[in-house]
């Protein structure tokens, strides 16, 4: 009992000495289009984890750009998005944010069949490493949040929750109620449907990026799960079944209660 109420003081004074500015905080919602369609009371759960989110993370600036409060306050708020319901813990254990100001080049040494160790370079937008940072373009977020599928702040995260388990393989740490088999055999499918797609040259319902690895094809279906539900709804139902379990969300019954707000 002690416990539980020093956590509660030590939230309390985290949330008054992190608060995030009202206009930074209103700016932040008006961009992302995931989170214009939050209730008012959700809208309050996800600014009380966003402010815990940016009181457990440090913000780094890279190649000059300068983090400021307006960007670590939407960053922030998409990051609350996918742990709106299952608390800031999940994402413990790492602790630093790098934000450039836009594309970079990552490099790794990546070993060959023979076990020779090569260095690359790769252009990106966003990485998330094992225990370690996760890296935004600024400008690529800035491009998303339009509803459509793109957002590299619910990219990147979703690798961190995928990682939980010590292997970023697709399929993150589930709940004790969730049948895995169920998970896997969702998620093959939809792996194997994409890449099926893109080999006849046909569109993929999601980002084609999914096809690279069963990881990204998670990571990638989560944009779309909060950006667009109704896609992911229709063309792979067992993977929307799925992540909603996970997520412990429905973004599409949100964003129908949405629309019928606004037809009323």
């Amino acid at each position: 009992m002690i416990l539980r109420a020093v956590r509660r003081w030590r939230r309390r004074r985290l949330l008054a000495r992190h608060a995030i500015a009202d206009a930074d905080w209103q700016a932040a919602v008006h961009a992302e289009a995931c989170l214009r369609t939050l209730t008012q009371a959700e809208r309050v759960r996800l600014r009380e984890l966003a402010t815990l989110f940016v009181a457990g993370k440090s913000f780094f600036g890279a190649a000059g750009f300068e983090v400021g409060p307006v960007h670590a306050a939407r960053i922030a708020a998409v990051a609350a998005l996918p742990v709106l319901e299952l608390g800031i813990d999940w994402y413990s254990g790492w602790h630093s944010i790098i934000v450039y100001p836009s594309g970079f080049l990552a490099r790794h040494q990546q070993p060959d069949p023979a076990g020779i160790v090569h260095d690359t370079q790769r252009a990106l937008i966003g990485e998330a490493w094992d225990i370690g940072p996760v890296v935004f373009s600024w400008s690529d977020i800035e491009a998303g949040g339009r509803g459509d599928g793109y957002n590299v702040v619910l990219h990147e995260l979703a690798h961190k929750l995928d990682m939980l388990d010590g292997a970023s393989n697709g399929i993150p740490p589930l709940h004790p109620e969730m049948v895995r088999p169920q998970w896997t055999t969702a998620f093959s499918d939809c792996f194997d449907d994409i890449r099926g797609r893109i080999a006849a040259g046909r569109r993929t319902p999601v980002d084609a990026y999914a096809a690279e690895a069963p990881a990204e094809c998670f990571a990638v279906v989560t944009e779309a799960f909060f950006e667009c539900p109704q896609t992911v709804a229709e063309a792979y139902p067992a993977v929307y079944a799925q992540l909603a379990a996970f997520y412990r969300q429905d973004p599409l019954r949100r964003h129908s209660m949405r629309r019928g707000d606004h037809n009323g």
